[in-house]
């Protein structure tokens, strides 16, 4: 049986930087859950960040930028935790390869998370089309990653996996 690796915020589990959830509803996802096929995992949190903790955006290009030295993750007054998003990316990574998922859906518009967007940056609520660091990571080491409203498409890859 494939095994996924989910944000462990689409579970539910209060571990958003404002000390909440975001659970999923979809029918895939709960036949997921029920095979026990979701492996939850918070990059952010393995990284060493608090609940609740201080919103974070990516400052200076995307996910992959920052793994490459090129740009950083930086809360609201300037404080610098990229370290943090970093080492969770590299954890996630870990969590995957340990349990042979070769999908993971992750939750959209995080620093960490975001598969086709993340905030610009600003702090002005506004998106723009990028990676967050754990997808970079995990897509540069053949992960397949889906944004929470993408399940027929992770569905199709599984499918694809498991035929």
């Amino acid at each position: 049986m494939e095994r996924i690796l989910v944000s462990a915020c689409l579970l539910g589990q209060p571990v958003r930087f404002d000390g909440t959830g975001k659970a999923s509803h979809d029918a895939l996802f709960d036949q997921w859950r029920n095979e026990g096929r979701l492996v939850p995992f918070c990059p952010e949190v393995r990284g060493g960040l608090t609940v609740p903790r201080p919103p974070a955006e990516i400052s200076g290009g995307f996910g992959e930028d920052v793994l490459d030295g090129r740009a950083k993750v930086l809360t609201r007054d300037g404080a610098d935790v990229t370290r943090h998003f970093v080492v969770g990316a590299w954890q996630a990574l870990e969590q995957a390869r340990a349990c042979d998922a070769r999908i993971a859906i992750l939750k959209e518009g995080s620093p960490s998370c975001g598969s086709l967007s993340v905030h610009d940056g600003s702090f002005r609520g506004r998106k723009v089309p990028g990676e967050g660091v754990t997808t970079a990571l995990l897509e540069r080491h053949g992960i397949a990653v889906f944004a929470e409203d993408a399940m027929s498409a992770a569905a199709a890859r599984l499918a694809e996996l498991e035929g």
